[in-house]
């Protein structure tokens, strides 16, 4: 369906249907853009053992403000209502809502709908409270860059037709904040998938209309309406490399003051999304495992170098060499900040003294050690100009002691020895999970000894090193492992998204890659599959 509408008609957009997916349980709706009403389906998020986050978004007829009312149950036909909660939503919050339920059993599969002042109802979707106590296996989604110019989102329907899962979490870059045409560009972009407002996302406006875009896709719906979302934000949901002080992608001379703008793509994003407003937070997952989710963009985040920055001095090896052995490995340079660091620490010790069988913990960027290996001088031949610029570079970089990418972990490498100083020293069985790269990788992770693995996710669309090099991407993903201690498989290739299962004795993490993202496809298959077993700390052979 094409997206690109008015932005009156976007703003009250109507509801997209789930039907073409055939997912049992969910209602079959109309498209009808320009319409008041329930405007973008529903969506849950923030599962706890006995409470779940409800969200929707509704917009009246007439008058400023409305109430709504949420009703669940465990059976379809909603004859026994088991739980229900109330709020007033209106234009203050671009007329979405979110309402906490609590009471509700562990381990239950919820059918949960909202009720307007007239009557008329949501669609309906289905939820899942966490376990509680021993539980045999835990099934999550996991998602990355989801670009809509790029490409459908087939690996949200992909997940939406299982049956297997009990949730879904995001690691970052939901939308891209760039003007149309801009990435992609309108000769790469796929025809009708153009996503509102047609300039970039600077003020609140923007950012609502941003997500209003978005959340109108048929197969991003359906996901939300399936199973529960933990959600975080990664850079593109407010500009590219942001960090506490500003973006590469924000020129504060054009673009205003950076708090602003920062404070807008927050509260839409908040507005939008089925997340509570606490910046970090713990999930419970009966006794298999902790997961949490982090913030390493916006509130703490240290200011990124550039290593384009480095190449423009008068002998870039010299300064290289002179970043690599000062401001690189500054205690002060953070990710985190030193209050969740505190908070992330302690918890993983209470994670572990409690006795979760794992510890699972989501980032926006990658933590494994990557650099590029020189040998990458042999993809040159054929490749973009930028491309050619960005693996000179990474070379250079490599051969100065520096990773390819400073916007990562790698840029952060004394904040990245004190987390994992802290998983060890908490003894906690550690899993990382993330995003951003738009490659898939698995690592095993190092400090002075095994610390925990690392399942780096691939884009849902978003394109990684394939789109830039004419080499084949067997032979780089070779390269790179070969090159990197700590990496042990990778596909810099395909799209798709990540199924990792948690067990008492081991975690085991599928990276799925959809048929296409031309065309909206649902088929997919699993690439690889990685296994860590409990008390190892590493990934099997």
């Amino acid at each position: 369906m094409t997206l690109t509408t008015t932005r009156r008609a976007l703003i009250a957009t109507g509801t997209l249907g789930l039907g073409a997916l055939s997912i049992p349980g969910l209602a079959q709706v109309v498209p009808t853009l320009g319409a008041t009403g329930f405007t973008h389906s529903v969506a849950s998020g923030e599962p706890g053992q006995d409470s779940m986050l409800l969200w929707t978004r509704y917009v009246p007829l007439r008058g400023d403000s409305a109430k709504l009312v949420v009703e669940l149950s465990e059976t379809p036909d909603f004859a026994r209502v088991a739980a229900t909660g109330a709020e007033i939503t209106g234009p203050w919050r671009d007329w979405t809502t979110k309402i906490t339920v609590w009471g509700l059993k562990p381990g239950t599969r919820y059918h949960y709908r909202f009720v307007a002042p007239d009557g008329t109802r949501s669609p309906t979707g289905i939820t899942k409270t966490l376990p509680q106590g021993a539980a045999r296996s835990f099934k999550a989604a996991i998602f990355s860059c989801s670009n809509m110019g790029y490409g459908w989102f087939n690996a949200y329907a992909h997940a939406a037709a299982r049956d297997d899962l009990d949730l879904a979490v995001h690691l970052g870059d939901y939308f891209y904040e760039y003007s149309p045409g801009t990435y992609p560009s309108a000769n790469v972009a796929v025809p009708g998938r153009v996503p509102q407002p047609t300039g970039e996302t600077i003020h609140l406006a923007d950012y609502r209309l941003r997500y209003a875009s978005y959340r109108a896709d048929p197969d991003l719906q359906a996901l939300h309406a399936r199973v529960p979302w933990i959600v975080q934000w990664d850079d593109h949901e407010s500009a590219n490399d942001s960090w506490e002080g500003g973006a590469q992608n924000h020129n504060p001379a054009t673009e205003g003051d950076w708090n602003a703008r920062r404070a807008a793509s927050v509260q839409a994003y908040r507005e939008w999304m089925p997340v509570s407003d606490e910046p970090w937070k713990a999930y419970e997952i009966g006794q298999l495992a902790t997961l949490w989710r982090t913030e390493t963009r916006l509130f703490a985040r240290t200011r990124q170098t550039e290593i384009a920055e480095l190449l423009k001095a008068p002998d870039p090896a010299a300064a290289m060499r002179a970043f690599r052995d000062g401001a690189w490995s500054d205690p002060a340079v953070t990710m985190m900040g030193s209050s969740q660091e505190s908070w992330l620490f302690h918890d993983l010790k209470r994670s572990v003294k409690a006795r979760q069988r794992w510890q699972v913990v989501g980032f926006g960027t990658i933590m494994g050690n990557l650099s590029t290996p020189k040998a990458a001088g042999d993809w040159l031949a054929g490749s973009s100009p930028r491309a050619q610029g960005y693996i000179k570079a990474g070379i250079m970089a490599a051969q100065n002691g520096l990773p390819s990418n400073l916007d990562s972990w790698g840029g952060y490498p004394a904040a990245r020895r004190r987390f994992l100083q802290a998983a060890q020293a908490a003894d906690a069985e550690l899993v990382v999970i993330c995003g951003d790269s738009h490659n898939a990788w698995a690592f095993d992770l190092a400090q002075d000894g095994a610390a925990g693995v690392e399942f780096a996710g691939h884009a849902v669309s978003s394109p990684g090193y394939e789109s830039a090099l004419t080499q084949d991407p067997a032979l780089v993903a070779r390269t790179l492992v070969a090159a990197n201690p700590e990496l042990k498989w990778c596909d810099t290739a395909r799209r798709g998204y990540m199924a990792m299962t948690i067990t008492p004795e081991r975690v085991s993490n599928d990276w799925l890659f959809v048929d296409t993202i031309r065309q909206r496809n649902p088929a997919a298959s699993i690439g690889h599959t990685a296994t860590v077993t409990r008390g190892r700390r590493r990934m099997a052979a």
